[in-house]
């Protein structure tokens, strides 16, 4: 490359064109050849840079973003780096929502860039006024000369990959890719990457990683969109509780489901044995491709997108204290599996926010239960214990025909099976009875209390 190559007008054209390299220590296992897609080296460390700059100059080209306008969007971190980036050259304001569950470092990073940032809760619907997804709609219309550009169903997404992604894998492996491994978020980078790469060649296999809470590959295999398959889940950047029109069904073969745990530490991993600082969302990509390794062939030559750095997770995949706290690192003692198993097998009860407050006595008293959790449309939204109902009865003469989201309590937290005991123990407290176990590879959701915990350390 001559020295001139080297030298770019500004930053934005530094965009794209990122290397290719071989796996070696993760997958000596693995029969096929492995090359991480490095979308890090992008000026906003993310493979989201590309298709930021997609949908904004595509906005300008059509007058939808008007000079010194104002870009309201959703954004997990990475995408909101890339527009901010952007506008930083084009001369645009941003202001981004996101949620809670984001690392504190990608926040800070778009605030970096001069960016306003709103943080709303995870645990809500979309179409519900304080999710992310609501926010940034309602402060367009309100925003004077503001554009959303709208990731999860704008084309632009998608066109980015086909136009760059997917030529550069196709050259950089000289058209011998058997097998296309991405994490499914917004839908953009594997529906148009695989798009141009199926185009190349119709065999070549898409393999789209989601994670537990997710309803990408329920949906992908049933035709269902199926509500009771969301729940809470730590991993960033992949996964759904909607359907983004940029996730192209028909180009994905098939979808792999990927535990929080084991995406942490597959995330850590990749860095140790590799030398490669990449996310969590690499992690999670790595951790599909080795449960689906079995499936491949010593001729198969596969990539896998790695797409942010490594530094957007300092506070968490790669902070101890917050493997421990979540129950990820390896601890001698007793899990949470070991709790279940001495509990007797039943499918978990729950009410509706629709009950009565004395159908939940019978249910209770029937059964023995001190507390429930309470769902809404088969989602878990809140709790309900023997104390709220009491309180209830004594206050009002006509508690029992009141339904129960009249005396709800905010749910139980979720944690992984392998959970440690004593992490359970600090969990449980007066104003939180009990916590609920998720076993995500045998899709089962247990309650333990108080009680559960003592009848194994007795």
């Amino acid at each position: 490359m001559t020295p001139e190559k080297l030298v770019f007008d500004n930053i934005l054209q530094t965009i794209g064109r990122t290397p290719m390299v071989r796996i070696n220590s993760i997958t000596k296992s693995v029969k096929a050849k492995v090359y991480a897609k490095i979308e890090t080296t992008n000026p906003g460390n993310s493979i989201k840079d590309r298709m930021a700059l997609k949908m904004i100059e595509d906005a300008e080209k059509d007058g939808r973003l008007k000079p010194g306008g104002t870009i309201i969007e959703g954004t997990s971190g990475n995408t909101g780096m890339g527009l901010a980036i952007a506008s930083v050259i084009k001369g645009y304001k941003c202001i981004f929502t996101s949620t809670d569950k984001q690392s504190k470092e990608k926040f800070d990073a778009l605030r970096a860039f001069g960016a306003e940032v709103i943080v709303c809760p995870t645990n809500v619907d979309p179409e519900d006024p304080r999710s992310y997804y609501s926010v940034s709609s309602r402060l367009e219309k309100e925003v004077e000369n503001s554009w959303k550009p709208n990731q999860y169903d704008n084309p632009s997404n998608a066109t980015a990959h086909y136009e760059t992604t997917g030529p550069e894998i196709w050259e950089q492996t000289e058209g011998k890719i058997t097998h296309l491994v991405v994490g499914v978020g917004t839908g953009g980078t594997i529906s148009g990457t695989g798009k141009y790469l199926k185009e190349k060649n119709p065999n070549i296999q898409v393999w789209g990683i989601d994670t537990y809470g997710s309803v990408f590959k329920k949906y992908k295999e049933t035709g269902i969109f199926d509500k009771n398959e969301i729940y809470p889940y730590v991993t960033e950047g992949i996964g759904e509780d909607f359907l983004p029109q940029n996730v192209d069904f028909n180009v994905i073969d098939l979808f792999e489901k990927v535990t929080d745990k084991d995406a942490a530490y597959m995330t850590r991993r990749i860095a140790r044995e590799e030398g490669i600082f990449a996310g969590n969302s690499a992690g999670s990509a790595m951790a599909g491709l080795m449960q689906l390794a079995d499936s491949l062939k010593e001729d198969d030559v596969v990539v896998v997108i790695f797409h942010d750095h490594g530094t957007r997770y300092l506070g968490k995949m790669f902070n101890d204290d917050w493997m421990r706290e979540k129950g990820y690192l390896d601890r001698n003692g007793f899990t949470a599996k070991d709790v279940v198993s001495t509990m007797k097998a039943a499918d978990l009860q729950t009410l509706e926010t629709t009950d009565t407050i004395g159908h939940a006595i019978k249910l209770m008293s029937g059964n023995d239960y001190s507390q429930l959790p309470v769902t809404q449309q088969g989602r878990i939204v809140g709790s309900v214990n023997e104390q709220h109902v009491y309180q209830a009865l004594i206050s009002s003469a006509n508690a029992k025909e009141q339904t129960i989201e009249s005396i709800m309590q905010p749910a139980f937290p979720f944690v992984d099976i392998a959970t440690p005991v004593e992490l359970l123990s600090t969990m449980i407290t007066a104003a939180n009875p009990a916590v609920l176990v998720r076993d995500f590879k045998t899709d089962k959701t247990y309650i333990i209390t108080r009680h559960d915990i003592m009848k194994i350390l007795m």
